[in-house]
């Protein structure tokens, strides 16, 4: 046997006959008591119980190594249940044992490299010598250590290693005979589970319950926490689920390249991962939304027999450790088996919407819509015709439409006709239609309905927006002010609106770089050209996501999302409307360095807070607008874009409450001018590729190490942090300015005790 860690001192000494005669017995007794026991968790106790007695110490461990994943793992008891503990082979003095094969003792652990400190400092436990062996088979073979702490009296010596590793070999065999007999056992489990589920998993048809059903099953035979079915949805690229085993979920969707599920449907490859939040490719956002922590991720691609993807199956969390290779191999097998009946009900499901759709879509249109059947008799009429001509549902369903057009609106029959013969669509714009002697302004499209497959006659529809004088006059506001606002005023809301509310909201302000020097290049008609095509650009990025254009200030914009019109995302909303701006931006910088024309560039400020908004001015000249600090912050932020060589910088108020996730970097701790509390600020990197910012997630981890280091006064290990950012992306400037930054403080350190607070001198 050799050993580490032991002292002269120490030395074995030969033992008397009588001594030689009570380790037999002792061993005689590991190898009676272990076989006396039926499962692995009755001989780990029954040995730790022996070896603790015998060495006569405080307690003991014995970690058994898992071959698949590199662990060594163990049981404790928690009241009555026992709970698995799974360390890396190579961590502690445990795994240094297993991995070079050699005893150790440890007489001073706080100051042996190798001890883990923080159990102790967890559970209020004082390590003062340790005893690890590792466990062999009589063949020699490790399958683990057995690790004793704290002898009562004295140290631990080569004597107390020896009969230590003798007691464990004793043991070793029940021990590798009872581990080969579970995973038989569990595997014979895991093949009826299986058998089981293929024969109940074509008897449900119904996409929601066989879903429910198929991840109740997964999660059970995996042993896992969760269990998801992402389904592709074509028409909008994106991966959806209904059900969740293990927390209730209501319908998610998102894009089908993002995150794991996104990574493994569009490459169609399967993805093991031990550790989730190691992975940048993990999004946290769900674990943020529902609490769930996740450990473990196992995700396969679900395929048809044309070998396209139609989802991916997620499993979250294996119970008492990794997901191994053969589940990765059973649920790659599950997936095959149904898919087919996956994509049948999802199918199904598809029928049954549209099913839906068709029925609902006429009642929930804004405009009104009335069939006829070839004689002319109105068969369907929705809400909104019944609205429009203020009539019954009675006064319309199987009357003649001859009988209920007045005298004024015959010439929409002869329409009727024209469309049957000709098989066409008649649009009529700002037309008058008499109906039960009410005429109306509107919008008329008549169309023939026909059978596609029979092209067989099955009458007409006729469509009517209402354009009467109402909507003339919101049409007319429209132009004078955001939209939002005028349909507000137009539904009896004006006092409200403009009248002053206090709401949250998120703010945004927008500038052009260089403005300056681009009036004086292009003159007054040339600077208003350009500012009305980028206004127009920039506007309808803000319009998409629901924002509020506030105002243009020179060339700057001031937008708002939350106001008037609030939404649970308004954050999100404005986090895509600053991103397609860059984008949308730099496209439209390709066509201007296509037609000789410089480059323009733009900041961007965000924040979320309380504001007010309200009609404010004098009796001849009111403006709606926002005022408040949060206002004042956003257009700060624009400001600083400059100082910190970003495009983006968002308020943390705002990244807080951002139910998206995005690649952002920590930039700094600010107090603005005319502000006393410090600010943190980010920078949204979102619009850049690999092209435009090279190794972005490796720089943005280092960025922030480096950043950390910054604001506890590591200058040194700050700069070097943001020197690594350099050399994996050489443009990026606020890596740059940092190590300006620390270099300068490293050689003037700041005279009071610093806090990583800089502040903003400039507005």
């Amino acid at each position: 046997m050799s050993a580490e860690g032991v002292s002269p001192k120490k030395k074995k000494r030969k033992g008397t006959k009588d001594e030689r005669l009570k380790r037999s017995q002792i061993l005689l007794d590991v190898t009676r008591r272990c076989a006396s026991l039926a499962n692995i968790q009755d001989v780990w106790k029954e040995l730790v119980s022996m070896t603790s007695y015998e060495l006569d110490c405080d307690r003991g461990t014995l970690f058994l190594n898992d071959t698949e994943t590199n662990e060594l793992f163990s049981f404790v008891a928690q009241g009555n249940l026992t709970r698995e503990i799974r360390i890396l082979n190579d961590s502690g003095i445990a795994g240094h044992v297993y991995q070079t094969g050699q005893a150790k003792i440890s007489d001073d652990p706080y100051n042996d490299p190798l001890f883990n400190h923080e159990v102790d400092q967890r559970t209020g436990y004082t390590t003062r010598n340790v005893a690890c062996v590792p466990v062999r088979t009589m063949a020699g073979d490790k399958i683990g250590v057995m690790q004793t702490l704290n002898k009562r009296a004295g140290e631990f010596n080569l004597d107390d290693l020896e009969l230590l590793e003798d007691m464990t070999t004793q043991a070793a065999v029940v021990l590798q005979g009872l581990q080969h007999y579970e995973q038989i056992d569990k595997i014979r489990e895991k093949e009826n589970a299986f058998l089981k589920l293929m024969s109940d998993i074509n008897s449900e048809f119904e996409l929601s319950r066989m879903l429910m059903r198929v991840v109740q099953e997964i999660t059970a035979m995996l042993s896992a926490e969760r269990a998801t079915i992402f389904m592709y949805d074509q028409s909008t690229e994106t991966l959806f689920s209904r059900v969740s085993a293990g927390g209730e979920i209501n319908e998610i969707r998102f894009p089908s390249h993002m995150g794991i599920a996104g990574e493994v449907f569009t490459s169609g490859k399967s993805m093991n991962i031990p550790h989730a939040y190691a992975d940048l490719r993990f999004n946290p956002s769900f674990d943020k939304q529902t609490g769930f922590f996740t450990r473990s991720i196992l995700c396969v691609p679900i395929v048809n027999n044309d070998n396209d993807a139609i989802g991916v199956t997620q499993v979250l969390n294996k119970k008492g450790g990794v997901f191994s290779d053969d589940d990765e191999q059973r649920l790659k097998a599950f997936t095959a088996q149904i898919s087919i009946s996956l994509q049948n009900s999802k199918l199904f499901d598809d029928v049954q919407r549209i099913k839906e759709y068709n029925e609902s879509m006429l009642q929930s249109m804004s405009n009104g819509v009335v069939t006829m059947d070839p004689k002319g008799e109105v068969v369907t009429c929705n809400t909104a015709a019944l609205k429009i001509w203020e009539a019954d549902e009675s006064d319309f369903v199987g009357k003649n439409l001859e009988g209920l057009l007045d005298e004024d609106g015959k010439w929409v029959l002869e329409q009727i006709d024209k469309v049957k013969i000709e098989n066409s669509i008649q649009q009529i714009s700002d037309t008058t239609v008499s109906l039960f002697g009410t005429s109306k302004t509107v919008n008329l499209t008549i169309m023939p309905l026909v059978a596609a497959e029979e092209d067989k006659e099955l009458g007409s529809m006729m469509m009517f927006e209402d354009i009467s004088s109402e909507k003339r006059m919101k049409s007319t506001m429209s132009r004078y002010m955001d939209p939002v606002i005028a349909a507000q005023m137009m539904e009896g809301d004006a006092h409200e609106v403009l009248g002053g509310v206090s709401a949250e909201a998120t703010v945004m302000f927008t500038d052009v770089r260089g403005f300056t020097t681009i009036t004086e290049e292009y003159g007054a008609q040339g600077t208003v050209s350009f500012l009305n095509d980028y206004f127009s650009l920039m506007v309808d990025c803000i319009s998409r996501e629901g924002g509020m254009l506030d105002k243009f200030i020179g060339d700057a914009i001031m937008a708002c999302f939350g106001l008037p019109i609030p939404h649970d995302d308004d954050p999100d909303r404005a986090m895509r409307a600053s991103i397609g701006m860059i984008k949308t931006l730099w496209e439209w910088n390709q066509e201007r360095i296509e037609n000789g024309l410089k480059v323009v560039d733009m900041g961007i400020g965000l924040n979320t807070d309380m504001v007010v908004s309200g009609n404010i001015g004098s009796p001849k000249r009111m403006d709606y607008t926002l005022i408040g600090d949060g206002v004042n912050l956003a257009a700060r932020l624009e400001s600083a874009c400059k100082s910190y060589a970003a495009r983006i910088l968002v308020s943390d108020s705002t990244v807080q409450k951002l139910k998206g996730t995005y690649r952002m970097r920590a930039v700094d701790l600010v107090v603005v001018k005319g502000k006393t509390q410090p600010v943190k600020i980010h920078e949204v990197l979102d619009y850049h590729d690999q092209s435009s910012f090279p190794n972005l997630m490796d720089v943005v981890n280092l960025f922030n190490d480096g950043i950390e280091a910054y604001r506890v006064a590591n200058w040194s290990k700050a700069i070097e942090r943001f020197n690594h950012c350099l050399k994996l992306n050489p443009s990026d400037q606020l890596s740059k300015n940092y190590v300006d930054r620390c270099e300068f403080l490293r050689a003037n350190p700041p005279e009071k005790e610093w806090d990583g607070v800089w502040v903003m001198t400039s507005k």
